[in-house]
């Protein structure tokens, strides 16, 4: 602050103290006050008191000297200073004079002032003195002057950090020279104490440090193994030495060494038969190290091909799958999985395995003959060959997959399909003709696909002159097309081999095929079409990818035919990571071959200068696809009756399985309620966690075969029949023998349940027949799953016919009661003897036999007397022998024959009866027996007089109308 110098001020003292004594009387208030133009002011925020330089004071020349320039202040009313006057608005000051008689005054805040809502005030400020007379009139302002404040700022603020943590990642063994930066701000208003000075780490021990501008470094290299991330804690200082009012976390995480590549990849995918498509990749992403790309290529591969014949099919019968393709009848399959009725393939050697295709293996000296007539292929109308083949690399000599050759004293053949060199060659010889002429003979294909180990479908149409090759679904061309002269006219049968071919003049086999065959078909008459060989070669497993529409225009997907294989390419990681995530794995089988599946992924990738600058390794895994849940075919019903012998010789014949049921089940196991259980109380079982349960489903059956058990059927006179009509309808087919009937085709348990209704059995010559047992066995998928084997017997009822004898009386040896047997249900019951199920004792038997006794004690007494007159020339005559009696509870017809004997038959057809009647009447028996027999031996012992009575009179009873 700025002042007058001493001397000038002892100086003005001196002249006012001379004004004090002036005499002059008179007061005018001529002069306004003087101030200074500008003032600068500093106040403390929090404080009221205002440091202002100059200081503030107000001077009026009106005074007893008042010419005099160097007066500044008059010590009279008129020169005194009343006030200061501040002109603004919301002037947060206020102006008071200290003496008036100095005009000294000062500034202060009317309140405490924050720097932080304003820094500096300006304003003007006015003084006026004290006016003329008492009442202050003629008051003087002096001129109006600029005041500027500044708000001096106090540390009331600590620093504070911009976020509440803070992260970053480093790649390991990588030093750098800025991770990361934390920022902290003071909200003083004060350069000095709004600025932060310092920055400080508070964990101890850690490889990093940080400088005053708080940028993050690390000290040395940091290893992923060592650890993983690391949390530290930071502070901060003002310049006014304030510490944050709460640190900061800092966290650091250590990543390995970037190495491009597929993160986020399983290498495991178990896939449960039944629940549709699966995503492979649901949280894959492609590892960069945030180089610049350009373009991305990636192929997804299933490998499947040690699955079944390259991947999952339907395992039917290769004839079924051609049918379920849509291809017209007349196939005949040359290599059928051995069975009683296709036995030619039986010593083969397979897969041994039901849950994929069955495959046939020849090693080099296998080959099978088929049988004569299966096939009739005339060359004249097309014809198709199909046939799944695997083969290496071999020798040079000719391998052979079929062959038609002569059977006999030549070597010539007709058509034959091999192998030489890596080549596919079908060699088709024309039959004689009037033209001798060269014609197409050898057709030649050079194939990778022969000789790669790899299974592959071959179809061949062959219209002459013309044959048509598909490999896989793809036409192939012949190379190579050599001619030849049509074959001599010759009556030689001929044979058809598989896996080698027959020299008829040397009775031998040759060429033999090295590799896996299956599937082979013939077909005459027709051509196979382009649909259904895409479908015979159409896997049921395989890759799938739905694009999201927003990505579906960013990049570009393609896949191989049975879509094993898909490629990928695209610019955008983004859009190729959402592809990649949306690309599934589908099996649309019902039962599934179960296995593994494995998956790899190939990427290539590209930068601005196109080429590969980032090598992506190969990404491998596979797809577990579980067992499925195995179905037990169930077969039940009636499973043993009778029926009388009229029926069996019907034209109708007898129904075997009249009331069939197909059902097939699975087992599962299901966990259990436990909440339930624990409502119901805490004693239960903890270690019960699962149940099992059986649940019905609907699937196919390819085959059910009828076989006899016992001797095997007689053509001449019995059959097992069933209405082909029926058949045609279903898409079945049947094929019957000497051992059976089998029905073949796939369709629903429901149809072949009501085609096994329909088999009936035939005998025309029940005479000596009384029992026939069947089996019955169905299955699906080729075998894959096999039901229970179904046993039915059926018993045969014999009804006899009355036959007239010449005189009138038939002899037999017991006495039945004639039954006339209707079909009737005996099922579960032992029919050991139809006559015993046939006679049951009554109340009416009993009275018949009482009466019957009584008859014949009287005449055994008449015959007693006629002997008695005789016994001297009857004594030495053998007596007969005891009468019998068996009793028949319908009409009964008694006939005294004396010519004839049975009491041999009598003893033993006694024992027989004896044993159906009831207790009441064996008694009966019993007693008309001992009767009989103690009449018998008191005429045993007297002789008789006449030759022609030697032998006794007995009884008889017709019994014509007894059932045997």
């Amino acid at each position: 602050m700025r002042f007058r110098g001493n001397k000038q001020f002892a100086s003005a003292v001196g002249l006012v103290l001379g004004l004090l004594c002036a005499v002059e009387a008179a007061k005018v208030n001529k002069h306004k006050p003087w101030i200074e133009t500008t003032y600068h002011g500093i106040v403390t925020e929090n404080d009221d008191k205002v440091l202002l330089d100059p200081p503030l004071i107000a001077l009026d020349k009106d005074a007893p000297l008042r010419y005099a320039e160097s007066f500044e202040v008059t010590l009279t009313e008129e020169g005194e200073i009343c006030g200061f006057r501040i002109h603004g608005q919301n002037v947060p000051f206020e102006a008071v004079v200290l003496d008036k008689s100095t005009g000294e005054g000062v500034i202060r805040a009317k309140d405490k002032l924050d720097c932080e809502l304003q820094k500096e005030h300006t304003f003007t400020i006015q003084a006026y003195d004290c006016g003329e007379g008492p009442d202050g009139a003629n008051m003087k302002k002096s001129h109006k002057a600029t005041v500027h404040i500044q708000v001096n700022d106090i540390n009331e603020y600590s620093p504070v950090f911009k976020e509440k943590t803070y992260k970053a990642t480093v790649i390991e063994g990588k030093k750098y020279d800025s991770i990361l930066k934390v920022e902290a701000v003071d909200a003083d208003c004060s350069f000095q104490f709004s600025q932060i000075c310092n920055y400080e780490i508070v964990t101890p021990d850690v490889p990093f440090t940080i400088d005053k501008d708080g940028f993050i470094k690390n000290t040395e290299k940091l290893s992923y193994g060592k650890e993983h991330m690391y949390k530290l804690t930071v502070t901060a200082y003002d310049c006014g030495k304030n510490r944050a009012s709460e640190d900061v976390l800092v966290k650091i995480s250590v990543k390995p060494t970037c190495k491009p590549s597929w993160q986020g990849f399983n290498k495991r995918i178990e896939y449960e038969p039944g629940t549709g498509s699966l995503a492979l990749f649901p949280s894959v992403h492609l590892e960069t190290c945030d180089e610049p790309i350009t373009s991305i290529r990636a192929t997804i591969e299933l490998e499947t091909n040690h699955i079944g014949k390259g991947c999952d099919r339907d395992t039917y019968s290769e004839k079924s799958l051609h049918k379920l393709c849509g291809a017209s009848s007349g196939s005949v399959e040359l290599l059928p999985a051995p069975s009683s009725s296709a036995n030619w393939t039986v010593g083969l050697p397979t897969d041994n395995g039901h849950d994929s295709d069955q495959v046939f293996e020849f090693n080099g000296t296998q080959a099978i003959k088929v049988p004569d007539g299966l096939v009739s292929t005339s060359l004249k109308e097309p014809f198709t060959i199909s046939v799944w083949m695997r083969h290496g690399p071999g020798a040079h000599e000719k391998e052979t997959i079929l062959c038609k050759s002569d059977k006999t004293d030549m070597n010539r053949h007709h058509y034959s399909l091999y192998v030489h060199n890596c080549r596919l060659i079908f060699l088709l010889r024309q039959d004689p003709s009037e033209a001798e002429n060269y014609k197409p003979a050898e057709f030649h294909w050079k194939l990778d696909q022969v000789c790669d180990k790899e299974w592959h479908h071959y179809v061949l149409n062959v219209e002459f002159p013309t044959v048509s090759l598909f490999v896989d679904g793809t036409t192939f061309e012949p190379f190579l097309v050599t001619e030849d002269y049509p074959l001599h006219t010759s009556k030689l049968e001929t044979q058809l081999t598989i896996g080698a071919c027959w020299q008829g003049g040397n009775a031998r086999m040759a060429q033999f095929f090295r590799g896996n065959l299956a599937g082979l078909i013939i077909r005459s008459g027709k051509l196979e079409n382009k649909k259904v060989i895409d479908c015979l070669y159409t896997c049921k497993e395989g890759l799938d990818v739905q694009l999201p529409e927003e990505v579906a225009s960013a990049v570009k997907v393609e896949f191989n035919p049975n879509q094993s294989s898909l490629t990928i390419e695209g610019d955008d990681i983004d859009a190729f990571d959402k592809v990649m995530q949306h690309i599934s794995y589908l099996n649309s089988r019902q039962f599934p071959t179960p296995g593994i599946r494995h998956l790899r992924i190939a990427t290539t990738v590209k930068c601005f200068n196109e080429d590969a600058c980032v090598s992506v390794p190969d990404a491998e895994g596979y797809v577990m696809v579980l067992q499925p849940e195995e179905p037990k075919i169930s077969l039940s019903g009636i499973d043993h009756f009778a029926r009388s012998a009229a029926e069996f010789e019907s034209q109708e014949g007898v129904t075997l399985f009249p009331e069939l049921r197909i059902v097939s089940t699975i087992t599962r196991e299901v966990e259990a309620d436990t909440e339930s259980d624990a409502a119901e109380g805490a004693d239960d079982d903890p270690t019960v966690q699962e149940t099992v349960v059986s649940e019905e489903i609907m699937h196919n059956l390819d085959t059910c075969e009828v076989s006899v058990v016992g001797d095997e059927l007689n053509g001449e006179h019995e059959s097992l029949e069933v209405d082909k009509s029926q058949l045609q309808q279903r898409a079945l087919e049947m094929s019957s023998s000497n051992l059976g009937l089998v029905i073949n085709g796939v369709n629903t348990m429901a149809n072949y349940e009501q085609v096994l209704h329909l088999i009936r059995y035939k005998n025309w010559h029940t005479e000596a027949l009384f029992d026939r047992k069947f089996k019955l066995v169905c299955s699906e998928l080729n075998g894959r799953y096999i039901s229970n084997d179904f046993k039915v017997e059926v018993n045969v009822i014999h009804t006899a016919n009355p036959v007239e004898h010449a005189n009138n009386a038939l002899v037999l040896p017991n006495f039945i009661n004639p039954v006339h047997h209707a079909s009737v249900d005996l099922s579960g019951h032992n029919l050991v003897n139809a006559h015993q199920a046939s006679v049951v004792p009554s109340a009416a038997t009993i009275v018949i036999v009482v009466c019957v006794s009584f008859l014949v004690f009287m005449i055994i007494l008449g015959v007693f007397r006629i002997r008695a007159a005789h016994q001297r020339t009857m004594r030495d005559q053998e007596n007969g022998k005891e009468n019998e009696m068996d009793w028949d509870d319908s009409a009964l017809t008694i006939t005294v024959n004396p010519m004839e004997t049975y009491e041999d038959q009598h003893s033993s057809e006694e024992e027989e009866e004896e044993e159906e009647e009831s207790e009441d009447g064996e008694e009966e028996d019993d007693i008309t027996s001992a009767e009989s027999e103690s009449s018998e031996d008191e005429e045993g012992g007297e002789p008789e007089d006449q030759q022609g009575s030697s032998r006794q009179q007995q009884l008889e009873w017709d019994d014509s109308t007894l059932t045997y």
